[in-house]
């Protein structure tokens, strides 16, 4: 499937702004993201598999609030990153 990344996290896809995970769920695409590009996943999910409180996923521009949401192959999953400062 394919996986839109934001900006702050292109470091860690080779400056990639789409690329491709597999994964029957949204935690199993996530993991294999992170199998493919080391160290992305801890930006988004924290030690107790939740959504970090800066990102928001979209599967299909719908937000995910269940990592365990079924994917399809053709799924599009969007990762947002909020930007903050002052």
């Amino acid at each position: 499937m394919r996986i839109l990344i934001p900006t702050p996290l292109y470091s860690y896809t080779g400056g990639k702004a789409e690329v491709a995970a597999e994964g029957a769920t949204v935690a199993h695409a996530l993991r294999d993201l992170d199998r493919r590009y080391p160290g992305i996943r801890f930006r988004m999910v924290d030690e107790q598999d939740c959504v970090r409180p800066h990102m928001r996923i979209f599967v299909n521009q719908e937000l995910v609030t269940d990592l365990e949401q079924a994917l399809a192959p053709k799924d599009e999953v969007q990762i947002i990153q909020a930007l903050s400062g002052g």
